[in-house]
């Protein structure tokens, strides 16, 4: 893939490229391509559940060749103020095409109106893409349609467009549109960020966060539309949400495939935790302290319960090392962290290094339950230096956090021992309750102190 160094474009900065036609503003992007998309600073939450705070921009673009091709609709909501976009771009002119790269309705709502103002306009768009079309849009009648496949090209007079399939990334339907002429790849939702593109702000951290939350499932196809791409001449990325891209092409891709391939991005560790009466948060924090006296610079921390969950997402997916920290709870574990593993591993979480405290006042099982919900993941080194808490920090426990702290810094330690000795290596689990007795055995006579069960209905768990 051929790179170089220019700019990304924020196009309301980009004065010089701004045509104007009456009271509209049609952003041009290059001399062939224009950009027709809408912010929305309405929306609260993206897809129902992603909090965008700057809004999102809807990408749709304009190509002005000898023949003309519009590349996506638009959400439903700007529909009006897309379509004026649309003819102030092409001065009243029906378009010739339109490429429907992918179905998601914040991309493709608009498809109905469009027919209707355009109905003898061409729709491109793959076999599954007009399977989708039927499915939003009953009973809506194409006049003219063209079916494509992968590599499949449709010329524009002096060039042509090339198709690249893009199946589930991230829906099964969605292809990818290169146009050699200008060198520019319209990569559907690869490169989007979160973000409307009327605020400034860093691409990398909205765009790690979109990725991990919305493609992040589909790494496998990630990378095979990267090989794909890595074979064309491309010098801009545009893609459906977020800024196009047209500097230093070489970074963001190699940020896609460090995602993709689902390797660490930065060193450091990320904590995430849940806490009932503040005993789990002191330990987290006694964590956090040594980990930084113990040398590790970038240590982040997240309350499950009430930081945005898809920043936590990120930032286990961002770094190397991730601590889980939780209380037992009905005997199970805190349902916001078990919300959290259950995001993890439906993202297919993996090659990480990974350690685990846990706090249970009479019978704490959340380690076992945590690694329970991970057996998903692939690849994880877990810690020698779990920490279990009997409600309170001990002594034991802070020298057992210190060594977890060391054994994540880079070489580990075993604990140093205190007076405070295990009861035992067993542990035996109420199949009613769940509470965990520890000793080597279980008393003749013995009573669960919970439900009032013998000795019967516990099994042995550890030892």
């Amino acid at each position: 893939m051929t790179i170089r160094n220019v700019s990304v474009i924020i196009f309301d900065d980009i004065i010089a490229n701004t045509i104007i036609r009456g009271e509209k503003m049609i952003r041009k992007v290059t001399d062939k391509i224009f950009y027709i998309g809408c912010n929305d600073h309405k929306i609260d939450l993206f897809e129902g559940q992603y909090v965008v705070p700057n809004g999102m921009a809807y990408n749709s673009y304009v190509i002005l060749d000898d023949k003309t091709a519009v590349l996506d609709t638009m959400e439903e909501k700007e529909t009006e103020e897309w379509l004026s976009n649309v003819e102030e771009a092409l001065g009243g002119k029906a378009p010739d095409y339109l490429i429907v790269q992918h179905m998601e309705p914040d991309h493709s709502a608009s498809i109905g109106a469009f027919a209707e103002k355009y109905p003898e306009t061409t729709i491109v768009g793959n076999k599954k893409t007009f399977n989708m079309i039927s499915q939003f849009f009953p009973g809506l009648e194409i006049a003219n349609k063209l079916e494509v496949a992968n590599g499949d090209k449709l010329s524009l007079g002096s060039d042509e467009l090339t198709f690249v399939m893009a199946p589930m990334v991230h829906w099964p339907e969605v292809m990818m549109t290169y146009y050699p002429a200008e060198k520019a790849f319209f990569s559907a939702d690869a490169f989007g960020k979160f973000g409307a593109l009327d605020v400034d702000e860093e691409w990398a951290c909205e765009a790690r966060r979109y990725y991990i939350g919305i493609v992040g499932k589909y790494g496998q196809q990630v990378q095979a539309v990267l090989k794909q791409a890595a074979e064309l001449d491309i010098e801009m990325i545009c893609p459906l949400h977020g800024p196009v891209l047209d500097e230093n092409l070489e970074y963001y891709i190699d940020l896609y495939d460090t995602w993709s391939g689902y390797r660490a991005e930065t060193e450091g560790v990320c904590i995430c935790y849940t806490s009932v009466y503040g005993n789990t948060k002191k330990a987290v924090q006694l964590l956090e302290d040594e980990l930084k006296a113990a040398g590790v610079e970038n240590v982040v921390v997240n309350d499950l319960a009430r930081c945005d969950w898809a920043e936590a997402v990120e930032d286990a997916f961002r770094y190397d090392r991730l601590v889980l920290a939780t209380t037992t709870y009905n005997g199970d574990i805190f349902p916001f962290m078990k919300q959290f593993i259950d995001h993890l591993t439906e993202r297919n979480f993996q090659n990480r290094r990974i350690a685990f405290i846990e706090n249970g006042s009479w019978g704490p099982v959340a380690i076992r339950k945590m690694k329970q919900y991970l057996e998903a993941a692939k690849e994880l080194t877990v810690a020698e230096n779990n920490v279990t808490i009997k409600s309170a920090m001990t002594e034991e426990n802070k020298a057992q956090i210190k060594a977890l702290a060391t054994e994540l810094a880079g070489e580990a330690v075993q604990a140093e021992e205190t007076e405070e000795k295990p009861v035992s290596g067993k542990k035996f689990e109420c199949k009613i309750c769940k509470y965990v007795y520890e000793g080597e055995a279980l008393p003749e006579g013995f009573e669960c102190p919970l439900c009032g069960r013998g000795v019967e209905d516990f099994v042995l768990i550890e030892g």
